[in-house]
C-alpha cells in the first residue's frame, strides 16, 4: 500500500477552520483574527485609530486656545470701551480675529482632513493680514484727528491681560501643533506669541501718554499693524512650506 497523503502544514500552523470557512492554516502560531472582530482587549484601529487621536486632540488644542482668546479679548473689550485707545483697539480685534480662526482650524481637525488644515491654516494668514489693515486704517484715522486715551493704568493693565492671554493660547497651539504635525496650528501658535509681545506694546502707549507724549497712542498702533504684516508673512511661510513638503 502507498504511503497515505498528509495535508500540508506550513512550519509553526495547524489546520483550522473559522465559521464556514474551509480549513486553512497560518505560518505563524499564536491568536490571530479573520474579518471584522468585535472590540476587545487589545485590539488596534492602525491608521484609524491613530486619525481619531489626531483629531481629538487638535480639537482639544483649538478649543482651549478659543477660551482663553476669547476671555482675553472680551477683557480688552471693556477696557477700550472705558479708554478709547486706538492702540488697544487694534490689539483687541487682532485677539477678537486670532480667536476666530480657531473655527476653520475646528472644522478641519473634525473632518479629520489634510485639505482642510491647509485651508484653514490659509484662512489664518488671510484672518492676520485683514486685522493688521483695519489696525493700520484706525491708527492714521486717530492720526488725523488725535484723541488721548483715558485712565491709563487700566489701559496698561490690559496690555498685561493680551501679553498673558496670548502667550498660554501659543504655547497651547504650538505645543499641539508640533505633536501633530499641523502648520496651520504651529503658525497659529507662532501668531499668538508675537501676539502676546504685541500687547506689551500697549503698556508702552499708556507710558508714553502718560509722559505727556499723545500721539504715542496712534504711532504705536501703527507700529503693532507693522508687526502683524510680518506676523502674517511668516505665517505664510510656515503654511505654505509644510503644503511644498508634501
Amino acid at each position: 500500500m502507498g504511503a497515505q497523503a498528509v495535508p500540508y502544514r506550513p512550519l509553526g500552523g495547524d489546520l483550522h477552520r473559522h465559521g464556514s470557512d474551509p480549513p486553512h492554516s497560518h505560518p505563524h502560531g499564536g491568536p490571530h483574527t479573520h474579518g471584522p472582530q468585535p472590540h476587545g482587549p487589545g485590539h488596534s484601529h492602525g491608521l484609524v485609530d491613530a486619525s481619531i487621536k489626531r483629531s481629538r486632540a487638535g480639537l482639544r488644542a483649538v478649543g482651549l486656545a478659543l477660551a482663553v482668546l476669547a476671555a482675553t479679548a472680551l477683557a480688552q473689550l471693556a477696557i477700550f470701551l472705558a479708554t478709547g485707545s486706538v492702540a488697544l483697539l487694534a490689539d483687541l480685534v487682532h485677539n477678537f480675529g486670532d480667536a476666530a480662526t480657531a473655527i476653520p482650524l475646528a472644522i478641519a481637525f473634525l473632518l479629520r482632513s489634510a485639505r482642510a488644515e491647509r485651508f484653514a491654516g490659509l484662512l489664518v494668514v488671510v484672518a492676520i493680514f485683514l486685522s493688521a489693515c483695519f489696525a493700520g486704517i484706525e491708527a492714521v484715522g486717530r492720526l488725523i484727528d488725535p484723541e488721548s486715551p483715558s485712565d491709563l493704568v487700566v489701559l496698561a493693565a490690559a496690555g498685561v491681560v493680551g501679553f498673558a492671554g496670548n502667550l498660554a493660547a501659543a504655547r497651547i497651539r504650538t505645543g499641539a501643533g508640533k505633536r501633530l504635525d499641523s502648520p496651520a496650528l504651529v503658525a497659529d501658535g507662532n501668531h499668538a506669541r508675537a501676539d502676546a509681545y504685541v500687547s506689551l506694546a500697549v503698556v508702552f502707549s499708556a507710558a508714553a501718554v502718560g509722559l505727556g507724549f499723545d500721539l504715542a497712542d496712534p504711532l504705536i498702533g501703527l507700529a503693532i499693524s507693522a508687526v502683524i504684516l510680518r506676523i502674517t508673512w511668516d505665517s505664510w511661510r510656515t503654511v505654505r512650506g509644510h503644503h511644498h513638503r508634501h
